[in-house]
């Protein structure tokens, strides 16, 4: 199709698939699933509407130019050649994130500043003015990306990341990464079909994130910018339609999203949040000690959430996931209970043969997203372990 232009989108570990499915599903093109990334093709409008609509994904970038590289005025010839001032005014502010792993540099800084020097060295003999460097949050992002002796210069058309939805305005001690929460509830099979629980919902990122996937609602909704607004060739008509046309795909939702968790501070934050979300009409939220409480639905029950792992917040690993597993196997029959945990040595505990384990990362922590099906009468001693 004329105008359109290839992409990269930006995901966490094991979210390949899940957001390859997400770009299909959108409109995308030549979808390529790569190594913590997926490329893909479209138009001006489809890059709006991936920033405003995908899940999983971190950043969305728009390739400019690849060439070979072998020595630093190489890379500031090849930068230099772009047409920066047709790409954003000079009155913008920017900044380089470079990643770099190549014989040719060993300092990924050093490329930031040499490709800074040669972008404003060409506005200087263009506008006889030049833009300003800001590294904290600044209108423009540029990102450098070299392997080997390949150099590719891309447009971060999001800025900030995409997990910075705009709802989330408080947060508990350890919160769960928004991209990651969506990606975990994909994962585990969520679609808007039964209840949902989160019996230990911190601040909601898991609340918020499942209602919007059962609600067909854009995950980024609640965003006000991206970085795509500040370049010339921006087109917000063209933006206002992509945010129209992509509410109007929004659907009901006709079960139950409740939350719960033991801490006071907690519930207060996660109305809050739920409510900046806009979403207060599809989730109930109320102080509970998840060890003593039964199924509050009947017929089918999904859960998915993010129990201490007693890195940041401190517990009795042993006693505290063998009260998961008591619970569950106890008092919550005909339920689909997926959990996230880094202490791959408290699942020991949990008591149940988990039906599914996928390897995942919380931050920089490895970690496994394990499911318990617990089955309604005797069928739930089969999960026990031996």
């Amino acid at each position: 199709m004329a105008g359109n232009f290839k992409m990269m989108a930006k995901t966490l570990y094991g979210f390949e698939p899940i957001l390859a499915k997400e770009l299909r599903n959108l409109g995308a093109g030549h979808v390529e699933e790569g190594v913590r990334n997926v490329s893909f093709e479209g138009d001006l409008g489809f890059m709006y509407k991936a920033n405003l609509c995908l899940r999983t994904a971190l950043k969305v970038f728009k390739p400019i130019k690849t060439f070979k590289v072998f020595n630093e005025k190489d890379l500031y010839k090849h930068i230099y050649d772009l047409d920066w001032p047709a790409i954003f005014d000079v009155e913008k502010t920017f900044a380089i994130d470079s990643v770099v792993n190549s014989p040719v540099f060993d300092n990924s800084m050093f490329v930031s500043l040499k490709a800074k020097d040669a972008i404003v060295d060409k506005f200087r003999y263009v506008v006889r003015e030049r833009p300003n460097v800001k590294t904290h949050d600044p209108d423009i992002r540029i990102n450098i990306h070299i392997y080997k002796n390949t150099c590719t210069v891309s447009l971060d058309s999001s800025g900030n990341s995409l997990h910075q939805r705009g709802y989330r305005i408080l947060t508990n001690i350890a919160p769960i990464n928004e991209v990651l929460a969506a990606g975990l509830l994909l994962h585990s099979g969520w679609d808007g079909q039964t209840d949902y629980l989160d019996p230990m919902c911190g601040s909601g990122t898991f609340l918020v994130e499942a209602a919007m996937i059962a609600c067909n609602i854009p995950a980024n909704i609640n965003r006000e910018s991206y970085a795509f607004m500040h370049w010339k060739e921006f087109d917000a008509e063209l933006y206002d339609k992509i945010v129209d046309v992509s509410l109007k795909k929004v659907r009901e939702f006709h079960h139950k999203i409740i939350g719960w968790d033991k801490a006071p501070s907690a519930v207060r934050k996660t109305q809050e949040n739920v409510e900046h979300a806009n979403l207060s009409e599809y989730i109930s939220v109320e102080r509970k000690d998840f060890f003593r409480t039964e199924k509050p639905v009947e017929g089918k029950l999904h859960m998915v959430f993010n129990p201490p792992y007693g890195e940041r917040l401190p517990i009795e690993i042993e006693e505290f996931y063998g009260k998961i597993g008591d619970t569950l196997k106890q008092n919550y029959p005909g339920t689909d209970a997926w959990m996230i945990t880094s202490n791959l040595e408290a699942l020991k505990y949990v008591g149940l043969k988990p039906s599914r384990k996928i390897k995942t990362y919380n931050g920089k922590l490895e970690a496994r997203l394990v499911c318990y099906q617990i089955y309604e009468g005797s069928k739930k001693g089969k999960y026990l372990n031996n």
